[in-house]
């Protein structure tokens, strides 16, 4: 009897997270943000919960698929790659993790804070933790010089470093320690102009990069092509918005180093 409920809680208990994945994948999408993360997310999730809730029809056919040699060859590598997808996912997770929580912890750097999306004048939520995250830092350190970056959608009103701008003074921040980098469209050309800017100001050429902490690898990986030395300082993101930017993220990882 225990045998038989610790056998269904094998296929009860992986149906229920990936079924609960399935609905935290999905969410995003009723708030119009669909992306490679989310979509990953959903199929995946929804594979999982399919092989468990109908475990023995889907394992009877693997089983015979598995007595035939080409069956048997293509369940070896589907098996090899999932295993090695897990790995690779596992370990870009530690690497982005590490990334996040490499703070600055008083040494003297120029803060970098990078854009995203802007409604009308105003920051979008992601954006204004950013934004919040970084005057907490700039009230600590009144010599710390900040560069806003970030250009002007089609989308938006004004750019992304005015509206970092006129946001930071007005929770307090002199607009003589801000100076405003508004052509970037991409984290490389937020990080390549920043650094021409504190090249052109003669600001430390150290930088604290402000984004949100699953960005935090990414960023330092462009960061190091451009020779820069970075620390971060990691905005909370939206607890139910993580998993479709984190696995999003790693399609980007991937991306960025396989391809530039």
């Amino acid at each position: 009897m225990n045998f038989m409920i610790g056998k269904m809680g094998m296929r009860v208990i992986p149906t229920l997270v990936s079924f609960i994945l399935l609905i935290i994948f999905i969410t995003p999408f009723f708030a119009g943000i669909i992306n490679l993360g989310n979509c990953a997310g959903v199929a995946l999730s929804a594979i999982i919960c399919g092989f468990f809730a109908f475990y023995a029809p889907v394992m009877n056919y693997l089983k015979n698929l598995f007595e035939k040699p080409a069956g048997k060859i293509f369940i070896c590598l589907v098996s090899v790659i999932m295993a090695a997808c897990v790995v690779f996912a596992v370990i870009l997770s530690v690497f982005m993790i590490n990334a996040m929580n490499n703070k600055p912890n008083g040494k003297p750097t120029t803060l970098v804070i990078l854009g995203c999306k802007v409604k009308g004048t105003n920051p979008s939520l992601m954006l204004k933790r950013r934004l919040d995250a970084s005057c907490a830092y700039l009230n600590d350190y009144n010599d710390v010089t900040v560069i806003v970056s970030g250009g002007k959608g089609d989308d938006e009103q004004i750019s992304e470093a005015q509206c970092m701008k006129d946001y930071l003074v007005s929770q307090g921040i002199a607009s003589e320690r801000i100076i405003m980098e508004d052509e970037s469209s991409s984290t490389y050309e937020n990080l390549k102009f920043s650094q021409e800017k504190i090249k052109e100001n003669q600001l430390n050429e150290k930088v604290t990069i402000v984004t949100d902490g699953y960005h935090q690898f990414r960023a330092k990986i462009i960061a190091d092509s451009l020779d820069i030395e970075t620390y971060s300082i990691s905005a909370k993101t939206t607890l139910w918005l993580i998993p479709t930017y984190w696995v999003r993220e790693w399609f980007g990882i991937v991306q960025q180093i396989v391809f530039r």
